[in-house]
């Protein structure tokens, strides 16, 4: 133990540390503890998964809150998700029994007597969401001064997750709007797991503040890691595929996460698995954990996981994905590719946290090709995505850099309406004052503002008052009024399952009464459905339902860095053997390099399928990809005599072309880069793309700025071609 830092503790947490048999204080902790009780500076806390980064970040604060009562509320935790405030809030509860410190949640699912307890006698830690802050900063507008008046802390849990998002800087004008009206300036502490550039963080994390910020550099213990990765063919037909099987039997009877890509994907192994248990004799241990199960099944399902000794399978979306502790768990899958290194650190992460090898099993499946015809799907996407994100990280602990937001017009109406809300009537002048002193619109001109407060005025979200201060509008009421304007994320109207009074979770299309779906693992027969109150009454039946009327949630995506393309064009051009390859997987890694040589993929990119359609292979990233789609829509059309254009992206792109124009697709692409075309001129005058939550509400001019400069990128497109 290092007894300087140790005897810097305050009494309660040395008792705790007795108590609970540390042996030592981890390096994160000891070099947590300097920066906090030796400077003034915001401190980042980057370490891996499970080296104690939470209590790196209490264990200072609070020792300093003990020697220096607060008289408000002392310390802010902002979670990403409320699971990971709840298991906090128990982490938090034990290490402050014996302290005078008391310890708040607030979210949707914390009762109205709790946030009133809080509410009257405001003390201690507040643990919330984003969107619950946004509801206290325009519900309780008059009383934020008695409540944060002495504001000495924010933690910021897993940062990664914030950065480079409209939520992640809804984060930072709450912060600021917070500070502007309390006239404090508390230090900040960010959490990661997984971040590339520690710079980028430091920046995002001291937005709107003069203090730097310190990261303190902690060698990082070599982790024993254990990766498999397998693959098989599916046939949708049978009952229990040799895919569900390798899945039953390496979960059999353990503690294990399954991870998939979407609620669908969870739902549809949950079921099989419990259906493979019940006809096997097995018991029934699974568990599904996503956003639209109901809170009370997802709270059974960490229970599970956290219950020793006892085997559980829970299927998750990334809700389990963040820093929850779910105790001594043995193994993860991951279903398919995780779309970024980031979140394969992530989960990789929640194995692995009691001394043991962190083991991981990838398992990707795709339908057999039915024909030779279809050159992009005797690909195996998925595998080779998985195996780049392996050697990525192993290669070089190469971590995704997150890209800033230059234009969240989304959250400038957002943070308008907020304002508004919260203050009633104000003059255009203070109100562009209180938006400009918001760092993330640094890149919002005044113009730009006014066109956006005329366009909101014309639309009736704002009206002007009769002294010429603005308020809001009736059309306005109607959107801030909701409880679902808290959040700057967009959120789909679900219907509620109901068994009898018991809540299942939520889906997004009804199905006919008589219908069955699965939810919750289980298979469900609709009962009734009232559309007013939006609920569906439902009876549990046996066996599987039918896959098609899975389909109830409409999947989330993300973008997929072109570095993670350009590593799986070298899978399939190098030679190597990677270790953690199983046999089906090696044979098909084997199969597709022969492809790639066979078709020429491995001397262009270019190839010719039939007649006149060609597949473009651009081995880019997401936003290069929908750049280079563009680029050939807007300057290719005629002189390629285009007819249509397809593909998946960032895969490939496939091309119908005019009679003897298949030569010259590759001059002319590559023509096109070298001139001097900007991304301005690869978005119309008519188009107005709206991709975040309130772009509908936003005047078309301000649209196209944003969208060419956040969804496109001549440089990495350019760059990428030059090398075809």
């Amino acid at each position: 133990m290092n007894n300087n830092t140790f005897s810097q503790l305050a009494p309660f947490i040395q008792e705790y540390i007795y108590l609970n048999n540390w042996t030592e204080l981890r390096p994160i902790q000891t070099a947590s503890c300097e920066v906090i009780f030796n400077t003034d500076a915001h401190l980042l806390i980057a370490a891996a998964t499970a080296a104690g980064k939470t209590e790196a970040a209490f264990l200072p604060v609070l020792t300093l809150l003990h020697e220096n009562p607060i008289q408000t509320i002392g310390v802010l935790y902002i979670s990403p998700i409320k699971a990971l405030i709840n298991d906090q809030f128990q982490r938090l509860n034990d290490l402050l029994k014996t302290a005078d410190i008391p310890v708040y949640s607030w979210h949707g699912d914390v009762s109205q007597n709790r946030k009133n307890k809080l509410l009257k006698n405001p003390q201690g830690v507040l643990q919330i969401t984003p969107e619950s802050l946004e509801s206290l900063l325009i519900n309780k507008h008059q009383e934020l001064p008695r409540l944060f008046a002495d504001l000495r802390f924010i933690i910021i849990d897993e940062i990664h997750a914030f950065m480079g998002s409209e939520r992640g800087y809804q984060i930072i004008c709450q912060l600021q709007r917070l500070g502007n009206i309390t006239k404090v300036q508390p230090r900040r502490i960010g959490l990661s797991a997984t971040l590339g550039d520690y710079s980028m963080a430091e920046k995002w994390l001291s937005l709107g503040t003069e203090k730097p910020v310190i990261t303190p550099e902690i060698e990082a213990g070599k982790r024993q890691i254990k990766l498999a990765l397998e693959h098989f063919f599916i046939n949708k037909d049978i009952d229990e595929s040799d895919y569900e099987k390798y899945i039953f039997n390496i979960t059999k009877s353990r503690k294990c996460l399954i991870f998939a890509n979407n609620r669908t994907q969870t739902e549809s192994i949950i079921s099989d698995l419990r259906n493979i248990a019940t006809n096997s004799g097995f018991p029934d241990i699974y568990h599904v954990h996503h956003g639209s199960i109901a809170v009370s099944l997802r709270q059974a399902a960490e229970n599970a996981m956290r219950e020793p000794n006892q085997p559980a399978v829970t299927a998750a979306t990334l809700t389990l994905e963040l820093g929850i502790d779910v105790g001594y768990l043995e193994r993860v899958i991951q279903l398919e590719s995780p779309l970024s290194v980031a979140s394969f650190l992530q989960r990789l992460g929640r194995s692995g946290r009691r001394g043991e090898a962190a083991d991981m099993r990838f398992i990707c499946a795709e339908e057999k090709p039915l024909s030779e015809d279809d050159l992009p799907k005797q690909i195996p996407w998925q595998l080779l995505q998985s195996i780049a994100i392996i050697q990525l990280y192993l290669e070089s602990r190469w971590i995704e850099p997150i890209h800033p937001i230059k234009y969240p017009l989304s959250l400038l109406y957002h943070q308008t309406m907020s304002i508004l809300s919260a203050r009633g009537a104000i003059s255009p002048a203070v109100l562009a004052q209180e938006i400009f002193k918001l760092a993330p619109f640094a890149n919002i001109s005044q113009d730009d503002y006014k066109l956006l407060l005329r366009y909101l005025i014309d639309i009736n979200h704002i009206q002007k008052t009769e002294t010429g201060k603005l308020m809001i509008g009736l059309g306005g009421e109607k959107i801030v009024n909701k409880f679902q304007f808290y959040a700057v994320f967009a959120d789909n109207q679900e219907y509620t399952v109901k068994q009898g009074n018991t809540e299942i979770g939520s889906i997004v299309i009804p199905p006919s009464v008589g219908n069955q779906f699965g939810l919750a693992g289980k298979s469900w027969e609709v009962l009734e459905v009232d559309l007013k109150k939006r609920v569906i009454l439902v009876t549990q039946v046996e066996g599987k339902a039918n896959g098609k009327d899975n389909m109830n949630w409409r999947g989330g995506s993300g973008n997929i860095h072109g570095r993670i393309l350009q590593r799986m064009r070298q899978v399939l051009l190098e030679d190597t053997e990677y270790s953690y390859l199983q046999k089906n997987a090696k044979l098909r890694l084997q199969e597709v390099r022969k492809l790639t040589k066979k078709i020429g993929l491995d001397k262009q990119n270019i190839i010719q399928l039939e007649k006149n359609k060609c597949c473009i292979f651009p081995w880019m990233g997401t936003v290069g990809y929908r750049t280079l789609e563009r680029l050939i829509n807007c300057f290719c059309r005629e002189s390629l005599e285009i007819s249509s254009i397809g593909g998946v992206n960032p895969y490939y792109l496939t091309l119908k072309v005019g009679k003897d124009k298949f030569s010259d697709i590759y001059n002319e692409i590559v023509s096109l880069c070298e001139q001097r075309i900007s991304a301005e001129h690869l978005v119309s005058h008519a188009e107005a793309p709206e991709l975040q939550k309130y772009d509908q509400f936003i005047p078309d001019e301000l649209l196209r700025t944003a969208f060419v400069n956040d969804y496109l990128d001549m440089e990495e497109m350019r760059n990428q071609v030059l090398k075809w």
